[in-house]
């Protein structure tokens, strides 16, 4: 009797302990917490943050203020009653601000913060701007509070603002008039104002315009580290803006700074015909460290990380030795050493080194930064993919953003100086764990690399993902990724728009090649894709094909679909007219028709760089890789998906490729999106992205 009794909470109990996780799904995907970039407090106690949670019901997105110890411990919202952004604390750590729609727009809200019990009160709105609201920063002395607004250039004052929005809202007349280029960015036309930096008391008062005049300042920027800082005494700001002519054509960002209590602005990279972004001071207000390129009308150029000396006026490079880009970059409160992200083969890993001289790793000699007699070279966190880096005050612990191709973004710390035996011994510790509960249900497989000989001889690497329940003695169906950029990657990285777990999740193996022009594996592995868009990458696509198909016979070579977006959606548009090897292709936001791409695109830059000039000056090389010229050629099923606010690339590029595949026959089908833009951000719409792909490639592969 007892051994039944026993047997029969056993059997009862199995599934507790075993049960079976299933395959990852978009509703799972919708579950998670986005996690932003961790801002820990001047007492070293606590990280703020902010967590956007996802309603795939409401279809809407809510981002919400969360708190966690920084010696560890359960995560929690700190402001449950409001949505929340961008939370910053106040010098002394008693407040913070953050930015809030509860009242209608973007503003900026301060709250009071007990540090001792971790409690937030006092919440109250700081602006009330007709133009809203954004990118707020505390100055370090406490006093006042800068922030980022899109106005009207021709308007001195915010009630001018305000009454030339209002009346903007409540004309009929939506008609625009464009006197230059560049009338439109990304995903919205500029209806003629600029982004300007205010000021504002932070106690409450009027707010002034900092970088008046008819500029971005700062630029547009689609995330990652700000284009402005206060400098450590609080009495002048540096910023990025861009004051050449032709704006379109143009990547010549410069550093400007300009007195917080008024004053000219004053230009201190004129020197510099390309692109210097993202200023950040030392803290003992010697210098200004900032990322710069040295070719003119190439965003893709390396990205070094160089350093302005405020006494003497002169900039020197500090990476000029590492063939990577510096990512986001913190200061050691003693503004001696400087730690920084950058991509490398699929990872993005930080290291660090003191500005007393340039950083060399040909000299590290065990990674430590205490031999700072032999080496000034020392790296911080080896794996991972990590980011938004920042420094406590005490400079002895590093906090930092971490993903993989199965986690999204988490929040990480590790010391600060740390040998390479302590980071194989010691690994950096996670600090919050929105996502356990959802990611402890899914079945997700491992990413797994494989190199081999690509264009050229080089060695190019690729990137796999095995479905749930892999079985080694089956044969799967592939989907062949292509990443956008070009200058772009995969790695072991988290997305929601483009995720290779949930695109393996309904039985497929996921291929990924870093064909040339990736990230990661030099400048010169970048630019080899200058002027060859269907050459180079497109035999490196079909080679790490090749190399797959015999390397893994759980492929099934005979039920293979290629998919791409952006630069992917061009090369799925070039394989369209070149090769007849897949079952089916997905072609989003790509390129077709080379010349009217450039007549229709708003960054100008990007074009004429890529093809070596206009379609006027160079039209031999637009007629070259032009995927339009091969379409007597096209067979393969096609998908086209396409937005209507998609500037980079017009939509009447999906259009004229839906069109021209109706005509010659060829079986189609075309996703078309009123209300995005290049990405596919709405929750339903993404929902209706996957449905509509994933049956797509299951039409052509699983029959």
């Amino acid at each position: 009797m007892r051994r039944l009794a026993f047997l029969l909470v056993l059997l009862f109990s199995l599934p507790a302990f075993s049960q079976a996780k299933h395959p990852f799904t978009f509703e799972d995907m919708m579950k998670l917490k986005r996690v932003g970039e961790p801002v820990p407090s001047p007492d070293g106690k606590w990280v703020l943050f902010s967590a956007v949670d996802v309603d795939l019901a409401a279809n809407k997105k809510t981002s919400h203020i969360w708190i966690v110890p920084l010696s560890g411990g359960q995560e929690r919202v700190l402001i449950a009653d409001r949505d929340g952004d961008r939370p910053r604390w106040a010098p002394e750590g008693k407040r913070f601000a953050f930015l809030s729609n509860k009242e209608g727009g973007s503003q900026i809200w301060i709250a009071d913060f007990d540090s001792a019990a971790g409690i937030a009160s006092g919440v109250h709105k700081l602006t009330s701007i007709a133009t809203e609201a954004g990118g707020e920063l505390w100055s370090p002395d406490g006093k006042n509070i800068l922030f980022t607004s899109d106005v009207y250039p021709e308007c001195a004052d915010e009630a001018c603002n305000a009454k030339k929005s209002k009346e903007a809202e409540e004309s009929k007349v939506k008609a625009i008039i464009f006197e230059r280029l560049l009338y439109r960015h990304w995903n919205a036309y500029k209806h003629g104002m600029r982004t300007h930096i205010f000021v504002t008391p932070a106690d409450g008062g009027a707010s002034r315009d900092l970088t008046p005049g008819d500029y971005d300042a700062p630029v547009f920027s689609l995330g990652g580290q700000d284009n402005y800082a206060f400098s450590p005494d609080g009495q002048e700001i540096c910023y990025t803006s861009n004051h050449d002519k032709v704006e379109a054509a143009s990547t010549n960002n410069d550093l400007w700074i300009v007195p917080v209590n008024g004053g000219a602005a004053k230009n201190i990279t004129a020197g510099n015909p390309a692109s210097d972004s993202t200023p950040l001071y030392s803290p003992d207000g010697k210098y200004i460290a900032y990322r710069a390129q040295q070719r003119p009308g190439y965003e893709s150029d390396r990205f070094r990380l160089m350093l302005f000396d405020r006494k003497t006026g002169k900039s020197n490079s500090l990476t000029q030795t590492l063939d990577s880009w510096v990512g986001t970059f913190a200061w050691s409160p003693d503004s001696k050493r400087i730690y920084f992200a950058h991509e490398w083969q699929g990872d993005s890993p930080v290291d660090s080194f003191t500005v007393d001289r340039p950083f060399d790793q040909t000299i590290t000699v065990d990674g430590n930064p205490k031999e700072t007699a032999r080496t000034n070279a020392a790296v911080v966190v080896r794996d991972g993919y990590n980011d938004d880096l920042t420094v406590t005050q005490d400079g002895k612990i590093l906090v930092f953003t971490r993903m993989s191709i199965s986690s999204p973004t988490e929040i990480y710390k590790t010391d600060s100086e740390r040998s390479v035996t302590e980071l194989l011994t010691h690994p950096p510790e996670r600090l919050t764990h929105l996502n356990d509960a959802v990611l402890s249900q899914v079945a997700m497989s491992p990413i797994e690399s494989f190199w081999f000989e690509g264009t050229k001889g080089d060695r190019v690497q690729g990137f796999f993902v095995k479905p749930p329940n892999f079985d080694p003695t089956k044969k799967y169906p592939l989907k062949f990724l292509i990443h956008g950029g070009p200058q772009g990657a995969w790695g072991d990285d988290w997305s929601y728009r483009w995720n290779p777990e949930l695109f393996a999740a309904n039985g497929y193996v996921v291929i990924m090649i870093n064909f040339h022009g990736s990230t990661g594996y030099g400048q010169k592995f970048i630019d080899a894709i200058n002027g060859d868009w269907g050459g180079a990458p497109f035999e490196d696509l079909m080679k790490g094909l090749d190399y797959a198909e015999k390397t893994y016979p759980f492929i099934d070579k005979d039920r293979e679909c290629a998919l791409g977006a952006s630069y992917g959606g061009y090369m799925a548009n070039w394989v369209l007219g070149h090769t007849d090897r897949f079952k089916c292709i997905v072609s989003h936001d790509g390129m077709f028709n080379t010349d009217s791409a450039w007549g229709t695109t708003e960054e100008l830059w990007f074009n004429n760089w890529e093809f070596k000039g206009t379609p006027y000056t160079n039209p031999e090389m637009y007629a070259k890789w032009n995927p339009r010229n091969s379409a007597k050629n096209f067979k393969t099923p096609t998908l086209v998906i396409h937005g209507q606010f998609d500037y980079r690339l017009d939509v009447s590029e999906g259009f004229q490729l839906f069109t021209t595949l109706q005509t010659m026959g060829v079986p189609s089908k075309m996703l078309y999106f009123p209300d995005e833009g290049h990405w596919v951000q709405k929750p339903q719409n993404s929902q209706l992205w996957y449905k509509t792909v994933n049956d797509w490639v299951d039409q052509w592969t699983k029959k």
